[in-house]
């Protein structure tokens, strides 16, 4: 399910839009609750099921990269997020001295409802 970046819209309420360009490639809109939007340009970089590694660079307003990595745990699994990135929008680069405890706020309440639209979506039938 995390493969496909079409059914994130379904299940996290930050991720505005998702236009795929091809099967590595997609465009994606996010907006938090913060007045301002993201474009992204998400290109696969890593699809690995043995290691269980998914991995996006990412391009636009935003440059580095974003994985998922599905590891076993007990009767269960652990599902771990992480991202290196470097914010290119100009706008958010000359608010950021003033407005950078607003981003961090911004980007936990996304994060948050992120993970709890997951859960929701994966205990749910539709994933």
């Amino acid at each position: 399910m995390l493969q496909d970046l079409r059914t994130y819209v379904r299940w996290w309420p930050e991720i505005k839009s998702v236009i795929p360009v091809n099967e590595d490639r997609a465009v994606v809109l996010i907006m938090g609750v913060l007045p301002y939007s993201l474009e992204i340009l998400m290109d696969k970089e890593i699809d690995d099921p043995s290691t269980g590694v998914l991995r996006a660079g990412l391009s636009g307003d935003l440059e580095g990269f974003s994985s998922w990595t599905v590891k076993t745990e007990g009767s269960g699994c652990r599902l771990v997020y992480e991202q290196q990135v470097e914010v290119t929008k100009r706008l958010l680069q000359l608010l950021a001295p003033a407005a950078r405890p607003l981003f961090r706020l911004n980007h936990r309440l996304m994060m948050s409802r992120g993970e709890t639209g997951l859960r929701n979506y994966l205990a749910s039938d539709k994933a």
